[in-house]
């Protein structure tokens, strides 16, 4: 693997020159490197398909496994399909952070879709940071699509980042939720210059007393737009939160448009959302302290997508 995959790798999944456990690392459209445990077995995606499958035996505890992919180079267009089976009782967490790069005029683009099932009573942390570096004109993009389907007493925690140097991003989650299944995202993302940043969740809880709760953080700067779309659908006696926060400076535009539809009498459900610039007696207070305007600003920001 090149250096700058080591980089990138160092970025979005906390590599420091080897990793624990079960691992696949993408580089440029193919594997250049990969280990199974022996609870946690990686192979090739049997439809033949590029990407690959992660079995997780059942009942496995805190055991990670990494799958990060790097884009090093512009015109490369990798596109991955990673499916991860989740056996009963397990516990276990996913990282899989993605970098793209580019010195040249070529476009670096990279397509994740990542398919969830996850068996009864499992518990599983997804982890999923996103970066786009390089000095090079070409577009850095990165696309991911995300479906899950959890089973009867699962539970999974998303907690998905993106705060730099991607110039165009389409975020689509689809998920559907059983009996007393829980499902918690929290997103963070920042878009500056020209940068765009699209997500669109949809959450479907059929079974008695499935949970949601979708959480969404963003700084928006420059004449960058963003725009955040959620679904949830209540089709039994559910809880369901939806929320949008976001920053705006500069000439940025934010849209949110949230949609609750509920077809059972018991469900719950609740969106909330917030758009707006940095309040002028935050930034205030910190220059008080010696901070300048900029360093401030910067602060509040950290701070809010913390």
């Amino acid at each position: 693997m090149n250096k700058i995959t080591e980089k990138l790798l160092g970025i979005v999944a906390g590599y420091k020159g080897k990793f624990d456990g079960a691992f696949n690392i993408r580089e440029d459209g193919g594997c250049v490197a990969r280990q199974s445990t022996e609870n946690i077995q990686i192979t090739a995606h049997r439809e033949g398909k590029p990407g690959l499958e992660v079995h997780v035996a059942p009942g496995t505890r805190d055991e990670k496994v990494y799958i990060p992919a790097c884009v090093t180079k512009g015109d490369v267009d990798d596109l991955t399909y990673n499916d991860f089976y989740i056996g009963d009782g397990a516990r276990v967490t996913i990282v899989a952070g993605c970098g793209v790069h580019t010195d040249d005029a070529g476009e670096a683009r990279h397509n994740g879709v990542h398919r969830f099932f996850i068996g009864k009573g499992a518990t599983v942390t997804y982890d999923e940071k996103h970066v786009g570096t390089g000095t090079g004109q070409g577009a850095r993009r990165i696309n991911p699509v995300t479906e899950a389907i959890l089973e009867e007493d699962a539970s999974l925690t998303m907690d998905t980042v993106q705060l730099g140097g991607v110039q165009s991003t389409i975020r689509k989650t689809e998920a559907t939720l059983a009996a007393r299944a829980k499902l918690i995202i929290r997103e963070r993302l920042m878009t500056d210059g020209d940068e765009t940043a699209e997500t669109d969740f949809v959450v479907t809880l059929n079974g008695d007393d499935s949970a949601t709760h979708v959480v969404s953080r963003s700084v928006a700067k420059g004449r960058s737009r963003q725009r955040f779309v959620s679904r949830l659908v209540g089709n039994a006696r559910c809880s369901g939160h939806s929320e949008c926060d976001a920053i705006l400076a500069d000439n940025a535009v934010v849209t949110a448009a949230p949609q609750l539809d509920a077809y059972n009498e018991d469900a719950s459900l609740i969106h909330e959302a917030a758009i707006g610039k940095i309040a002028g007696e935050q930034i205030l207070k910190l220059r008080t302290l010696g901070l300048t305007e900029e360093q401030a600003v910067n602060r509040i920001i950290q701070g809010f997508l913390k």
